[in-house]
């Protein structure tokens, strides 16, 4: 009997300002590949800056895919990236070319991964409205709490400000009495229908924090603050999901004149820190993958070139 060929998938994860895109597209020039992104915010249009979205340049003529689909006054959800990320894979191998996950939301990956199955996650509007009243009343912490009570290895990994996605948690631990990361590892354990090499780039903390630093500089030399701006002008609010990003979160602090800019700088980086090493977390728990040290190679090419050794 025949055994049917899988079709080959490669990722590219890691913390947040580790170097992912470049490798990416560095990887894709060499084996013929073409990026899908795997980024929470880079799906929004008009949020370049805050992103760090890869630019025109940056891509060196490589096609990329899931950047500036949705606008930012639309909800964008982990089975919106799955559908869509599924779509993408079809048109690339269609094309004869190899598709890179490059990104570091590592519940996207997952779940393109191991083609994670969503249908028992039903919402129930008015669980929903109990919840977010206890967000606006009480605060986001009060919520967090009550994840913590229900499902502490989810809470654990979710940001109190993250109200969207701990509502989520809670809704789904009360209606199915079981908690939604025993979901995920249950889904986690099935078998992934792509051939795939899993890499996750990491570099020593500090230098991944000195990145980090150098790279919110940047956003605000470039006009993060204008960008922000121009959100609230196309009636973008603070509860929206895209304005819960890092950077756009912080900024509408500072524009509404909770904090000042200053203040509101020293929060982005701090809060960029700290989800760096949430996204750690995750990878450390997840399977079948290499992790690639930065200190070990000079630069990016040679990066590409041990990723190629494992690859073939």
């Amino acid at each position: 009997m025949s055994v049917v060929q899988k079709p080959k998938l490669i990722i590219i994860a890691g913390p947040t300002a580790v170097g992912k895109s470049d490798l990416g597209v560095e990887l894709a020039l060499r084996i013929g590949g073409e990026i899908i992104s795997a980024d929470s915010m880079q799906v929004y249009r008009h949020m370049d800056i805050g992103t760090a979205k890869i630019s025109r340049d940056e891509m060196r003529g490589v096609p990329h895919h899931m950047i500036d689909i949705i606008e930012p006054t639309e909800n964008y959800h982990v089975y919106d990236f799955q559908k869509r990320a599924k779509i993408a894979c079809e048109e690339i191998y269609s094309r004869g070319k190899i598709p890179i996950v490059v990104g570091g939301t590592g519940f996207y990956i997952q779940a393109l991964l191991y083609d994670i199955d969503f249908s028992d996650l039903g919402g129930d509007d008015s669980m929903r409205s109990e919840l977010q009243a206890i967000a606006d009343n009480e605060g986001p912490e009060a919520l967090h709490r009550i994840l913590t009570g229900l499902d502490p290895d989810t809470a654990a990994s979710l940001h109190p400000n993250n109200v969207k996605r701990v509502i989520r948690a809670i809704e789904f631990a009360r209606q199915n009495g079981e908690a939604i990361s025993k979901h995920n590892e249950e889904q986690r354990e099935k078998e992934s229908p792509y051939d795939f090499k899993y890499f996750v780039l990491n570099d020593d903390r500090a230098a991944v924090y000195q990145r980090i630093d150098a790279r919110v500089d940047k956003m605000i030399a470039s006009g993060l603050e204008d960008e922000v701006r121009s959100l609230v002008e196309m009636g973008c609010t603070s509860d929206m999901t895209s304005m819960q990003g890092i950077g756009y979160k912080q900024m509408l602090m500072h524009l509404s004149g909770e904090v000042d800019l200053d203040e509101a700088i020293r929060l982005i980086k701090r809060d960029s820190r700290h989800y760096a090493k949430r996204q750690l977390t995750w990878f450390n728990r997840e399977k079948d993958l290499t992790w690639i040290d930065r200190r070990h190679y000079s630069n990016t090419s040679d990066i590409c070139k041990t990723l190629l050794k494992i690859y073939k």
